[in-house]
């Protein structure tokens, strides 16, 4: 969630990622209602994992306007000492088949090289580190059959007024991330296409690698993104699967229950629902697919492991 608290009051850490898969809700002892039979789609493997892992690696904490203290020498030692193995030891003991994982958030740290951010943003040295995180992870869990997914914002970074500026971002609405002064809302279009570009040279690094995205923020979709002409979903949907054609795209609207389908050009749903709400999304869980606009999206659910 790319807004200065979360809407839960919960510290977004950890997340668990649940497939509607049959299965998995009947392990959970929930009625669930016939699935549709279908030829094989490209969701097929993600409904047949049924759960997943997520978690957040940023440089300051989840959907907090902090990390201007943090250089551009201290996260790359951060990211540098981030300990693949370990982690990918622990995802193995899980049984988990794929994991969901932060690139950046607000603070303008991101986890890999990106060229494409860096002459648009002109920050030096540049908050992008010098390790690939993500390129790393992919290898590293690759032999354990456990697929990566990629979270991104779908605005820049919030709380970086230089990236913001450069970008040409603007919050969409009053309060929350805008700054003093600032107008919102509005189409933004020369901002969607610097941050396609910016989407575009990650999917592209790192190809088939990444079998998916979760767009965070896309709350201001009437204004940005529902258009025929682009810029609009389907030219964003594109750049995030500019590398891999085959990788799942979903753009999440914010805290929706019962679960909805943001756009047909989505894969899954973002499906994100607090955790007194798990239960009640489960139920209202209308199968394996939602339909929008005549196309079938798998439904999705993501929500906490648990309170800390």
């Amino acid at each position: 969630m790319n807004i200065p608290q979360s809407p839960t009051g919960l510290p977004r850490r950890r997340f668990l990622l649940q497939a509607a898969a049959t299965a998995g809700l009947a392990v959970q002892g929930f009625d669930v209602p016939e699935v549709w039979t279908a030829e094989s789609q490209p969701t097929d493997w993600f409904h047949e994992a049924g759960w997943g892992v997520m978690t957040h690696y940023l440089g300051a904490p989840p959907s907090s306007d902090g990390g201007a203290e943090l250089s551009a020498a201290a996260w790359n030692e951060q990211v540098d000492a981030f300990d693949v193995a370990g982690l990918v030891r622990q995802l193995v003991s899980t049984g988990t088949k794929y994991l969901l994982f932060t690139v950046g958030q607000n603070s303008g740290h991101y986890c890999a090289p990106n060229a494409t951010y860096d002459r648009l943003v002109g920050i030096q040295p540049s908050k992008c580190s010098r390790r690939d995180l993500i390129g790393d992870l992919a290898q590293a869990l690759e032999p354990h059959r456990i697929r990566l997914l990629a979270y991104l914002p779908s605005g820049a970074p919030a709380a970086d007024p230089v990236a913001r500026r450069k970008l040409q971002w603007r919050w969409g609405a009053p309060g929350g991330w805008q700054l003093p002064g600032e107008p919102v809302g509005g189409r933004l279009a020369e901002f969607q296409r610097n941050w396609e570009a910016v989407c575009g040279d990650w999917s592209q690094r790192w190809g088939r690698r990444v079998s998916g995205w979760w767009i965070d923020g896309c709350y201001f979709a009437d204004e940005m993104y529902r258009h025929s002409d682009e810029p609009n979903f389907a030219s964003f949907a594109r750049a995030l699967k500019a590398g891999n054609p085959g990788a799942l795209v979903a753009f999440n609207p914010g805290v929706k229950v019962p679960v909805v389908c943001h756009t047909p050009l989505e894969d899954y749903t973002a499906g994100e629902v607090n955790l007194d709400q798990v239960a009640e999304a489960i139920r209202s869980c209308p199968g394996r697919w939602i339909e929008r606009e005549g196309r079938r999206v798998q439904f999705q659910i993501l929500s906490f492991l648990g309170q800390t």
